[in-house]
């Protein structure tokens, strides 16, 4: 029997959207006050959904402790508490919470050995939540 389960974690971090591609004008205008200089930040609700089997032994899909202990020290030791603007890999991309729902999946997608990584959620307000599931790269 294969089964899905979803795991949440809370992860606090700060950002500022803004890109150098727009003048100071337009990213105020694309970002309004989310292009705040000094940044501003969000207590993002994560979660965490993969499949499998579900094993005869455990009745489990995967030990809730091995995954825990992925996320936690891929994801959450990395981010959490941080200037997504000062990390290496926003460099060059913008810290929206699409990007960062894409960053986490794919450190995940390498982390997560006993299951399959379906895909990451995340609640960046009550009014905006972002889902990523891997797949086909749409940027241009």
């Amino acid at each position: 029997m294969k089964a899905h389960l979803t795991r949440r974690y809370i992860l606090s971090a700060s950002h500022r959207l803004h890109t150098g591609a727009l003048s100071d004008e337009q990213n105020l205008a694309t970002y309004g006050k989310c292009n705040n200089p000094h940044g501003h930040g969000h207590n993002y609700s994560l979660e965490v959904t993969v499949s499998g089997q579900v094993s005869s032994d455990t009745g489990m899909v995967c030990n809730l402790a091995d995954l825990d202990e992925a996320v936690r020290h891929t994801v959450l030791d990395c981010f959490d508490h941080q200037n997504l603007n000062m990390l290496a890999g926003f460099a060059s991309l913008v810290p929206t919470t699409e990007n960062l729902a894409e960053a986490i999946y794919n450190i995940l997608e390498q982390s997560i050995h006993s299951a399959h990584l379906e895909k990451v959620r995340i609640e960046e307000t009550m009014n905006n939540s972002f889902e990523y599931a891997g797949g086909a790269e749409l940027r241009h």
